[in-house]
């Protein structure tokens, strides 16, 4: 049995507080994992992966109506191994423990040892999101599977057919004292973030992050939250504009702007705003020169959201944007089985428009002008600090400058979304972007607990150097050698 699903809300309630239980006790009964034992958990998600990929790419596309194997396999299946097999070829490096110096350093040379442990937290939950199903659902199971950690995962309720094949994936694997699955809807997910966890990591929307923090710290549970916001990209003068506009256009085009770290308004200098259109227009006819029965372009994901996206551009358009939708087959995108959209240019919104408040997640792209860097830099700075940031250029000193004034939780240089990609980067948001981080090396540290041990010497010297009562001319002159510039 792997997490029952016809359950009561009391009765789920129940059973995931039993599970977590379980995990807990099994974590203290059978004490750390070996290197040896969480490289083969690891290999069994990446089996599972391999295994279940034709599953798992007709599960994505029925959920979003229509996305293709190709796309699922880049981002879900391959996306997830890559980090997984990071993970098996480093843990034993990360595992062992690390020297410290002594404080005072006298201490060391007489043989005392300082050094850090890092032990397992013991059982990690997991609220993974809709827009990339898979991939942030093992991807995050690599730190914590790698730290020695057991894990309970809430998988989303709007890709349903991904989260009951998850569940019945993982259930071929692992016992439930080592993963557990718990499917279902938003109160499901709020029982979930509510329980005793030793760490708890979620991947959402910022209003729903507020709930979820607010309900694990009943428990004091501490938690990573990877978010989203209003990621920018500034071309710089003297930008190759072709290069540029494919980048940022294919980062958002892919799963039609559906992901965190998509490019969300763009600053392009003034004088430069018809070409950035121009080049647009032609990468994304490169890319989908047809996108109502383009098996590449990726649709909407419900309803909510499609009546969403369309809302934002109405609302612009309304408020006195010029709207450009690059359509390159002129399809009517209103006679459809699913919910595509095609990409769009709102150029010069303004603050009070919805597209300009709101993360998109979607296949608009608001393109804003500047005559100075500065100005972009000072809008940045004005609002809630992203989630990324992507600047564009060939000046390496306006480079620093930027990256230097302003704050983000990553950045991509002449690119956008990749630094994702990078194990050796830690992954993470800052402010209302989220908080922790984890990938590579960072995910290990980030789900273990780094456990101070102090190694004092055999031989009790503290009387020789009058440290202790009653104190003499010993501690006097030991303190004036401390309490100085």
């Amino acid at each position: 049995m792997n997490a029952p699903t016809n359950l009561t809300l009391e009765a789920h309630k129940a059973e995931m507080n039993h599970v977590l239980q379980r995990q807990k006790a099994a974590h203290l009964q059978d004490g750390p994992w070996t290197a040896e034992q969480r490289i083969a958990r690891l290999d069994r998600c990446i089996d599972l992966l391999v295994g279940h990929q034709d599953e798992i790419a007709r599960a994505v596309s029925a959920d979003f109506g229509s996305r293709s194997p190709e796309a699922t396999a880049l981002t879900d299946i391959a996306g997830s191994i890559g980090p997984l097999k990071f993970a098996k070829d480093n843990l034993a490096k990360w595992m062992k423990p690390q020297k410290r110096k002594t404080t005072p350093a006298i201490l060391g040379l007489f043989g005392a040892k300082a050094s850090v442990q890092y032990q397992p937290k013991g059982v990690v939950g997991v609220i993974s999101p809709w827009n990339f199903p898979v991939n942030l659902t093992f991807a995050p199971l690599a730190g914590i599977l790698a730290a020695g950690n057991r894990a309970m995962i809430k998988p989303s309720e709007f890709t349903p057919a991904t989260s009951d094949l998850m569940k019945t994936m993982f259930a071929k694997a692992f016992s439930e004292d080592e993963i557990a699955v718990f499917v279902g809807g938003a109160e499901v997910g709020q029982a979930f973030s509510g329980l005793a966890f030793d760490h708890l990591v979620f991947t959402g929307a910022t209003s729903v992050a507020r709930h979820v923090m607010r309900a694990a710290a009943e428990n004091l549970v501490p938690v990573t939250l990877e978010l989203g916001g209003k990621s920018p990209v500034i071309l710089s003068r003297g930008v190759d504009m072709a290069t540029a506009a494919a980048r940022i256009m294919n980062g958002k085009t892919l799963n039609a702007g559906q992901i965190c770290l998509a490019p969300d308004y763009v600053f392009t200098p003034a004088d430069q705003l018809d070409n950035f259109v121009a080049e647009a227009k032609t990468a994304v006819s490169r890319y989908f020169p047809t996108l109502k029965d383009n098996p590449d372009y990726t649709a909407v994901v419900a309803q909510r959201h499609f009546d969403r996206i369309t809302g934002y551009v109405e609302d612009a358009r309304a408020k006195g944007a010029t709207i450009v939708e690059i359509n390159p087959a002129n399809e009517d995108l209103s006679q459809q089985p699913h919910r595509k959209i095609a990409p769009t240019l709102i150029l010069n919104p303004t603050d009070d428009m919805a597209v300009m408040q709101e993360e998109i997640f979607g296949p608009l792209l608001p393109v804003k002008t500047y005559q100075k860097v500065e100005e972009a830099v000072d809008y940045i700075n004005a609002h809630d600090r992203p989630l990324a940031l992507y600047w564009f250029g060939t000046d390496e000193a306006e480079k620093d400058r930027v990256l230097e004034r302003t704050t983000s939780g990553g950045v991509t240089v002449n690119d956008v979304i990749f630094h994702v990609a990078q194990e050796e980067l830690p992954f993470g948001g800052v402010g209302p972007a989220g908080m922790g981080a984890y990938h590579g090396h960072d995910g290990f540290l980030e789900f273990s607990h780094r456990k101070a041990v102090f190694q004092q010497l055999k031989k009790d010297i503290a009387p020789m150097l009058g440290l202790r009562p009653p104190y003499g001319e010993g501690i006097r002159k030991y303190l004036a050698g401390q309490i100085k510039r």
